[in-house]
């Protein structure tokens, strides 16, 4: 009896060990994540640098809360007012949360901060912060004049979290160092040490560290030598890093702020970075942190972030995150529908209407807007639904929030016709293929920095195809790798085959590829055709070719520039300007860029742009000559498009124009920006533009009657 009962108890005692022991290991084990937090910062100016966040449910599509701005006041938590470069974390017990972040303004200079913030969090909603000052709190670093880029990791060895970040002194190159917090996480408690040190003795920030399979990998930049991100690998957290001396990055733009982070369905790690010199954000994906695969094509965001970090979250915390900072805005014109023109959702607030631009063809019958699924928002009704007979009430509740219903109207109109930012449109007409093309700048770069050119096709001008690339600056112009604008194009027989020349800006001079089919492949000529002003010019920038060829003479003209216009008579090769024929051509003070020339009934019209891309008054003007070089006569009341307040159009330039074959029915094709939002993007909105097509009319004496742009377009065209 006394033999059960030992055993009993010895059962019992067991029992209650493994169950306690099991239900502290529970505590501490990932829990299971349904979504992302993207922590990051917006740009150089003060009220760009702070603390935004953005969720997504599968880590390809985000949507920035608090309306892209931001959840946390930079003066409340810095020395300097702004903050840049946010890292977060989750605590080793799986509650809490940790963020750093570089305590600085850019304006101050790059070489002006000496903290970094800490914060801390049990909810991701409310933080609490301290500045760690590195010369202040440690005496052995008084020279210091960069402290950038902290980030954050558990150590398990020593149980206490390891902040680590790029720090440099004088002009010496920047090092990464690391140091303990406390237990509050409101200071340092360890002085800092060096973690990883260039083997090339070159500049190495943005450090960010990954445990994987028993190993950690420390993602870096080589500063100022490459730009590029490169990976140290060891089997300690704090020594013993070996580089691995390839670049990692999937692009030969300069990069910064690599983040790394684990899917939530286990097929493998994102690999993100911020090209800084394009204004965007470039997704890779890997399985083994060797091999990445750029997988741009699937993401979607409503920002333009700058470095930044992202953390599996739960469905609990997405619902907390979504009830403090999601908005039913922010849901409604999330739609992800593939045939929706998701750059052009308007919502209408105060008439409580959603407006949905779909592609041509799409149906009206069965249509899912597809808005974004979240935790703690339902939104009904769901699925695809009957839009053919008119508007449909939509209702959306978030948790915490007082549902709210709108009117969801489906639009088909057709400008923009392209999908997608693009800008200063070139039009053609393709005997061989009999089918039109449109030939633009890649734009939604800042500043201009696209480096590669796309063509479309057209059966009818309104249904598009994207044919893809036709030439990428960095692989294919040995002259030149950036700044791809404003091409144009011509169709020539030469021993009676179809060529095509296609003129372009690079590195503000001119080239010109030439191919077989409209659509490409395009192969560069080697070199610049106009690298030099012409004689007497001093001002301006060798851009926006224009090509032309007389119908009286079969001879071919190129016109270019930016603050003057200057046109000359091509070679037969095409490819050269035959000596002695450059002009300048004098339009007048409201010249500014984009000459469009072309010939009806015995006049030969020249277009162009007047003020800057980026103002709302762009806007076309033309003027009519005698012959290809001019002299150019200015009518009166010369504008032919400018903007439509009213209408919410803007910017509206840089145009082509087309004639339907044997017809007199002419289009323009122009840009303006991107709608709704350009208005609101300030100097943005000159390089996030969109193409658009209205139909272009003359007088009885051959006057060009002012054109009113359009979002409707124009319908289909039919080619006998």
């Amino acid at each position: 009896m006394r033999k059960w009962f030992f055993l009993w108890i010895c059962f019992l005692g067991c029992y209650t060990s493994f169950a306690q022991t099991g239900k502290k290991r529970s505590a501490q084990r990932p829990q299971a994540y349904a979504g992302y937090l993207f922590t990051y910062f917006t740009g150089n100016s003060k009220a760009e640098e702070a603390i935004r966040f953005a969720i997504s449910t599968d880590g390809y599509h985000f949507k920035a809360l608090n309306g892209d701005q931001p959840v946390i006041a930079s003066d409340k938590i810095s020395t300097t007012g702004g903050v840049r470069d946010p890292h977060i974390l989750r605590g080793a017990d799986q509650r809490s949360f940790y963020m750093v972040a570089t305590d600085m303004v850019s304006a101050n200079g790059w070489n002006s901060n000496r903290a970094m913030v800490l914060l801390r969090s049990n909810d991701l909603l409310n933080w609490t912060s301290s500045v760690v000052n590195i010369p202040q709190a440690f005496k052995k670093f008084e020279q210091v004049n960069r402290v950038w880029a902290p980030q954050t990791i558990y150590d398990p060895q020593r149980k206490k979290y390891m902040v680590y970040w790029s720090m440099r002194a004088g002009d010496e190159p920047d090092v990464i160092y690391y140091a303990y917090a406390n237990n509050d996480f409101t200071a340092l408690e360890t002085e800092p040490r060096q973690l990883f040190y260039n083997p090339h003795g070159t500049a190495c920030i943005d450090g960010d560290i990954v445990w994987k399979d028993g190993k950690y990998y420390l993602f870096f930049k080589t500063e100022g030598s490459g730009n590029g991100i490169k990976i140290a690998v060891s089997d300690k957290l704090t020594e013993g890093y070996v580089l691995r001396d390839t670049y990692v990055q999937q692009t030969k733009d300069p990069v910064e702020g690599a983040g790394v982070f684990k899917l939530n369905d286990g097929s493998g790690y994102i690999l993100m970075y911020d090209v800084y010199t394009r204004g965007r954000y470039q997704f890779t994906k890997t399985t083994d942190f060797e091999h990445f695969n750029v997988v741009d094509e699937a993401i979607s965001m409503n920002f333009h972030p700058r470095h930044g970090t992202v953390l599996p979250i739960t469905k609990e915390e997405m619902a907390r995150l979504s009830g403090k900072w999601l908005r039913p805005a922010d849901v409604l014109t999330a739609a992800q529908a593939e045939t929706l023109k998701k750059n052009n959702i308007v919502l209408d607030t105060t008439g409580k209407k959603l407006y949905l631009p779909v592609l041509p063809g799409t149906s009206l019958k069965r249509f899912d807007p597809q808005f974004m699924k979240l935790p703690g928002v339902h939104i009904t009704p769901s699925g695809p639904v009957d839009f053919s007979k008119g508007a449909v009430r939509y209702t959306v509740t978030i948790q915490g929030q007082k549902p709210q219903s709108v009117a969801v109207h489906l639009l088909q109109d057709h400008n923009p016709v392209l999908n997608g930012y693009y800008a200063d449109p070139e039009i053609l007409y393709a005997q061989k293929t009999k089918q039109f093309y449109i030939y633009p700048t890649s734009d939604g770069f800042t500043g201009w920095s696209g480096n590669y050119f796309k063509t479309f096709s057209s059966p009818d001008l309104v249904n598009w195809k994207d044919e893809g690339v036709i030439l990428d600056l960095p692989t294919q112009v040995s002259w030149a790798n950036r700044n791809a604008w404003a091409p144009c194009i011509i169709e020539k027989k030469v021993n009676g085959q179809y060529k095509y020349f296609y003129y372009y800006t690079a590195a503000q001079k001119i080239g010109v590829a030439v191919a077989d089919d409209p659509a490409g492949p395009f192969v560069d000529s080697g070199k610049p055709l106009i690298a030099q002003k012409p004689e007497g010019v001093r001002g301006g920038q060798e851009i926006d070719p224009d090509v032309f060829t007389d119908p009286k003479t079969g001879k071919s003209y190129l016109y270019w520039g930016n603050g003057y216009m200057a046109g000359a008579e091509l070679n037969e090769d095409m490819i050269s300007v035959k000596p002695g024929t450059v002009t300048l051509l004098k339009p007048g003070k409201t010249f500014r860029e984009g000459t469009y020339a072309f010939y009806r009934k015995g006049i030969y019209y020249f277009m162009w742009s007047e003020d800057d891309t980026r103002s709302p008054n762009y806007r076309v003007r033309y003027g009519t000559a005698a012959g290809p070089l001019g002299p150019i006569t200015i009518p009166d009341d010369n504008i032919v498009l400018e903007k439509d307040a009213a209408a919410g159009i803007y910017g509206t330039g840089h145009n082509s124009v087309v004639q339907v074959p044997g017809t007199d029915k002419w289009y323009i094709v122009y840009h303006r920006f991107t709608y709704p939002r350009g208005i609101t993007m300030g100097e943005a909105a000159g390089y996030n533009r969109e193409v658009c097509i209205d139909k272009m009319e003359f007088d009885a004496a051959g006057r060009i009657k002012k054109v009113i742009p359009t979002h409707k377009g124009i319908g289909p065209v039919s080619l006998k």
